[in-house]
């Protein structure tokens, strides 16, 4: 028989799981639902300091208390916050635990605290403050107001109701289960793994493969044989908004189904580093700091654009961002057409890295517009996936030189999950401020959820506010289209897409 342990994630308990429990119970398995002490309102044994290694006690309990029941394969499924504790009990008792799920959840790593995992800066600098001021890891984290949830994930798809159940059940959150690093013996090597990622937040299996294929040191156990892959429709709160699919795929789990991924480099280049869809002729090149100058034939000062490459990219990664063939493959076609193509790398290397990432944009325009070969009055920016959200700061007020703004596949509002990003880094609000700049948005049909309404939202308020913007759509393309769709239908777009931004520059 196969028993599910259900451990939730921060502010919350055991009541999440009514409905998922319900429907695993009528498939025939087993569940038990862990009770975290000191969460979701429930208080802490007396005497005892709630801390992540008291919250791994009550797993292993759990899973004990299992164990002499009956014989059973234990799945042990970890939400949010909850995969912590599941690690650690799971470390202690190996040799009971048939499979871990990571419910839209982290790869905690040896030595590392779960407060690593928070994305959103301020939240990480309010946990210091509350531990420094006198209660240490005994103070605690107040849980979120009903419009705070975001800031953790995504709420899409939950009810209203089970949204206030949410809010009105929730606890504080003990600084002690953040603080303590997470202490792991390697035991848990032969453990089956699957993660469930849930799409409305942004997260999917295409960008997992990504993040693998950049050669990130924590992900490439994610690609190995032991290790399974689902993706559900909906945001970080399954169990409240699809509970029935999220059953369904937790027994798929169980029974080792899933997708998995391929390790870096076992099928040929990655795709980052596949070559431009389009065969164009190459331009003598030029490095300067941190661009590329992609320097056209036609004599005089020439137009440029600035292809600005997504993120975050691990630090360190090689080739550079600025040398991958899409990249300079855009840079290559712009030359080809008498306009100066700049690639760009910058240090968008992590969500909290926009400010940072941002000033190396804006120093590679002014070094840009400084070369005499460049015709400082005719600047174009392109920027592409991740990177989107830096376009904001050029829509809300574009400078005169400014002749294009384009963006491929963009984020263009902070993801779920991802904190507070910062206000100046929202597309969608900056457009309104846009006025008669040309914006060209490639949009990838088959795009992520998160990243999808993210394009809608922009492409809504752009038309509120009458702002200058030409869609080219990709019907058929998923995120970097150009290097896992190569088909005609994506030459077609890119060559539609240059063709309308260097024709601004050129006007």
């Amino acid at each position: 028989m196969t028993v599910f342990i259900l451990v939730s994630g921060m502010f919350t308990g055991p009541h999440v799981w009514h409905d998922t429990a319900a429907r695993l119970n009528a498939a025939g398995s087993g569940v038990r639902t862990v009770t975290l002490g000191g969460l979701g309102g429930t208080p802490a044994a007396p005497g005892v300091v709630v801390d992540l290694e008291s919250h791994i006690a009550d797993v292993v309990a759990v899973i004990d208390s299992v164990q002499r029941d009956a014989h059973a394969d234990i799945v042990l499924v970890g939400h949010d916050y909850g995969i912590h504790p599941v690690l650690g009990a799971a470390d202690r008792r190996a040799a009971s635990i048939a499979r871990i799920v990571h419910l839209d959840s982290g790869l905690p790593r040896d030595g590392v605290p779960a407060l690593a995992a928070v994305a959103d800066r301020q939240l990480r600098e309010e946990v210091m403050r509350r531990s420094a001021g006198g209660g240490g890891a005994a103070a605690e984290l107040p849980p979120p107001a009903r419009e705070e949830w975001q800031l953790w994930g995504s709420v899409a798809g939950v009810p209203d109701a089970a949204l206030d159940r949410l809010t009105e059940l929730a606890g504080p959150q003990p600084l002690g289960t953040l603080l303590q690093p997470l202490s792991l013996t390697g035991a848990l090597a032969p453990v089956p793994l699957t993660g469930v990622l849930c799409t409305a937040g942004g997260a999917g299996i295409g960008l997992v493969q990504t993040r693998v294929d950049l050669g990130e040191p924590s992900l490439q156990a994610w690609a190995g044989p032991r290790v399974t892959f689902f993706e559900l429709s909906t945001g970080h709160w399954p169990m409240l908004s699809t509970p029935d699919e999220l059953a369904r795929t937790l027994l798929r789990a169980a029974a080792g189904e899933g997708h998995r991924l391929t390790p870096a480099n076992a099928a040929g280049p990655p795709a980052h580093l596949r070559p431009f869809l389009l065969d164009v002729p190459t331009a003598p090149v030029e490095r300067v700091a941190h661009v590329d100058l992609h320097l056209p034939s036609a004599p005089g000062p020439r137009p440029a654009v600035l292809i600005v490459h997504g993120g975050p990219v691990p630090a360190g990664v090689r080739p550079a961002p600025r040398e991958w063939p899409g990249m300079t493959g855009y840079a290559r076609y712009a030359a080809s057409q008498g306009v100066m193509g700049v690639t760009v790398d910058h240090r968008l290397h992590d969500v909290a890295d926009y400010e940072r990432a941002a000033a190396d944009v804006a120093a590679a325009v002014d070094l840009v517009r400084s070369d005499p070969r460049v015709d400082a009055d005719r600047i174009a920016l392109w920027f592409f996936s991740g990177s989107g959200l830096m376009s904001a700061e050029w829509l809300v007020a574009p400078p005169p030189w400014l002749r294009c703004l384009a963006a491929s596949y963009p984020v263009m509002a902070p993801l779920p999950g991802w904190g507070r990003v910062g206000s100046r880094f929202r597309p969608a609000d900056a457009v309104a401020h846009a006025g008669d700049l040309p914006v060209v948005l490639v949009r990838a049909g088959l795009e992520t959820d998160g990243i999808a309404v993210t394009v809608q939202e922009f492409l809504d308020s752009a038309k509120r506010h009458g702002a200058n913007v030409e869609v080219v759509d990709v019907p058929d393309g998923h995120h970097s289209f150009e290097a896992v769709d190569p088909t005609d239908a994506s030459r077609e777009a890119v060559h539609r897409a240059v063709r309308a931004v260097l024709g601004r520059l050129t006007a």
